[in-house]
């Protein structure tokens, strides 16, 4: 028996000997299948819960449902708990939107815990009240997963991407198509103040400001907005006439509009997952518009509730899983594959996770709603 076995063997001995650990313990790793459940860094704790024999009763407890992209998200949710793989391991499957409110959303997942639910995935409403409500989950043995709006605690397994990792990839494919290493660069960013916004800038400064590169980075906001985005790019081009390569954390659609509306060369651009926006790169490839679109997918919803069964099946699992970022380069835009010609262009065309085993077609999730169930 290998030391990683004895460590695992007696984490097991000590689940079921204590009544007080009905949560997770802290284990040693590898964990369960990390090309999908890959460990955030070198730092990263793991965890064990008790067994529990299926299928389970599994939660999303929602909060906010008012854009695109949560709605999506919500779609994918019912998409994927109805694939033969999730469908067989769920005895119910439950969704509540609570709005903004953080006493709504935490009543909510009170209620999960309380009504005997095994786990529950949730986007938190806020990063820091939900300590308690994590105690609580723990003293029932009820596995909670944030994810996306991630919290501030490493109490609790959660799901997402690596805002700063998909930054750098951005700002690597951009210099990597722009010879020179030299010219000027249009930075669209997200939201104001925002940690995921914050995040990707990092990245891409990281790599375009680096020793070697002599690029201008002129900065304009867009607030992951089609519309927004689409007016700063606009003015941008006004003023400065001539860019060489752009950024847009989100957005891209309108972005590459306003270089279409000003006739503006076609440029090396990286983008989001929009498929607007993946729509033009296609298009537009013949008249030198490149792109690499890297994607926060509403699928990370999938990713969670996989997670979530892989716990509660009693697999060593990290405190904070880094999921693989979906992307798609330059000449690699399929029509049907990786963006749709048919469906909107503020649809996330994000929907495999091929590392996870997780792949959903577009119509399986358009043919969902949004609602409660």
């Amino acid at each position: 028996m290998n030391s990683r076995t004895c460590t695992v063997a007696a984490a097991a001995a000590l689940i079921a000997g204590s009544a007080l650990a009905a949560g997770p313990v802290v284990v040693g790793g590898p964990g369960e299948n990390p090309g999908c459940f890959k460990p955030w860094d070198a730092s990263t704790k793991y965890f064990q819960w008790p067994a529990k024999k299926g299928p389970y009763r599994l939660a999303l407890a929602n909060g906010f449902v008012g854009n695109t992209w949560r709605i999506q998200m919500i779609k994918m949710a019912k998409a994927y708990a109805a694939t033969p793989e999730m469908k067989a391991q769920l005895k119910e499957f439950k969704i509540v939107s609570t709005g903004t409110d953080v006493a709504a959303q935490i009543a909510a997942i009170d209620n999960f815990i309380n009504s005997g639910y095994d786990a529950i995935v949730t986007i938190a409403v806020n990063p820091t009240a939900f300590a308690p409500v994590i105690k609580r989950a723990n003293a029932k043995g009820v596995v909670i997963v944030p994810f996306d709006n991630v919290l501030d605690s490493s109490d609790v397994m959660m799901v997402n991407e690596d805002q700063l990792a998909m930054g750098q990839q951005s700002g690597e494919w951009v210099v990597k198509n722009i010879p020179s290493k030299s010219g000027k660069l249009l930075e669209v960013r997200g939201v104001p103040g925002n940690s995921v916004d914050r995040d990707r800038h990092v990245g891409f400064r990281k790599v375009v400001e680096a020793p070697g590169s002599k690029f201008e980075v002129v900065e304009v906001v867009g607030n992951w907005d089609d519309g927004t985005a689409q007016k700063a790019v606009a003015d941008a081009v006004a003023v400065h006439k001539n860019f060489d390569g752009m950024f847009v954390q989100g957005g891209s659609t309108g972005a590459v509009r306003a270089l279409i509306d000003a006739k503006h060369k076609m440029i090396p651009v990286a983008g989001e997952a929009e498929n607007g926006f993946r729509k033009l790169c296609a298009e537009r490839s013949k008249d030198g518009l490149v792109c690499a679109s890297l994607g926060q997918s509403p699928g990370l919803v999938a990713i969670s509730m996989k997670a979530a069964v892989s716990a509660l099946q009693g697999k060593v699992m990290p405190q904070m899983i880094s999921v693989p970022i979906p992307t798609a380069t330059h000449p690699n835009f399929k029509s049907g594959e990786n963006y749709f010609p048919n469906l909107t262009d503020n649809f996330f065309t994000t929907t495999d996770f091929p590392p996870c085993g997780v792949t959903l077609k577009a119509t399986d999730i358009m043919a969902k709603d949004e609602k409660n169930n």
